[in-house]
């Protein structure tokens, strides 16, 4: 059997996925996502370790679970990450509306040059 590989994204999404709503099953999110089901409970299982929060074995009423809130340190963790992910993305907005502003100027030089030439050479057709 193939040994397939996830991006980090995909496996933190497909646990953030799992542990959104008690209601899912390992089951039937991972023929959703095309990944088998030990695959995903382990890496909820790991999640859940480096949370220090649940246990690390399967017990019948896992999938009805409930997680307990996040603690203040968790949330503090979570604010700084989401603070550090909006600079980096408000310095490419700003980097993305520069190089639009440098496209439409760009664009408009040379509309211009267009012009331009287009009246030279209509100026040139009539002197021959």
């Amino acid at each position: 059997m193939v040994m397939k590989v996830y991006s980090p994204e995909s496996r933190a999404d497909a646990v953030a996925l799992c542990l959104s709503d008690p209601s899912h099953t390992f089951e039937g999110i991972g023929k959703d996502l095309g990944i088998s089901r030990e695959t995903l409970r382990d890496w909820v299982r790991a999640e859940r370790a480096c949370r220090g929060g649940g246990s690390t074995t399967s017990t019948s009423t896992e999938k009805n679970r409930v997680d307990s809130p996040p603690t203040a340190e968790e949330l503090q963790a979570e604010n700084a990450a989401l603070r550090r992910e909006l600079g980096t993305v408000r310095k490419e907005n700003q980097k993305l509306a520069t190089e639009s502003d440098i496209i439409r100027k760009t664009t408009k030089f040379f509309a211009q040059e267009m012009t331009c030439f287009r009246g030279l050479r209509k100026q040139l057709a009539g002197t021959r």
